[in-house]
């Protein structure tokens, strides 16, 4: 890369810099936490690009698992949210997991 060119701008994180202090993705994937929490980034903020990171298996697991929230919770995200959609995906979701979207939505609805 030339010293002029400009750097790649990168897309602001809106959850994983509160839940885990990661500030970048790759910061993110090298945190377990961080990878635990990456499909909820990818469920609310659809300014990421994943494409740099998308042969990592945990990218796909986020991304498919995100889509799979989005497919199940539709309205919700669309009234709460300004994102653009994430692919159908009609998968199941693990219930167990509803608290910890439904403080993720909440926390981005409140502090966008």
């Amino acid at each position: 890369m030339s010293p002029l060119a400009a750097p790649r701008a990168t897309p602001l994180l809106r959850l994983l810099p509160v839940y885990t202090g990661a500030t970048s993705i790759d910061e993110a994937l090298q945190d377990q936490r961080g990878v635990r929490l990456l499909w909820l980034e990818v469920l609310v903020n659809d300014r990421l690009d994943l494409t740099p990171w998308l042969e990592r298996r945990e990218v796909q697991e986020a991304y498919q698992k995100a889509c799979r929230w989005y497919t199940t919770y539709r309205s919700l995200i669309e009234t709460l949210l300004s994102r653009s959609p994430l692919p159908a995906d009609p998968g199941p979701v693990d219930p167990r997991e509803y608290r910890l979207f439904a403080e993720a939505i909440r926390f981005v609805a409140t502090h966008d």
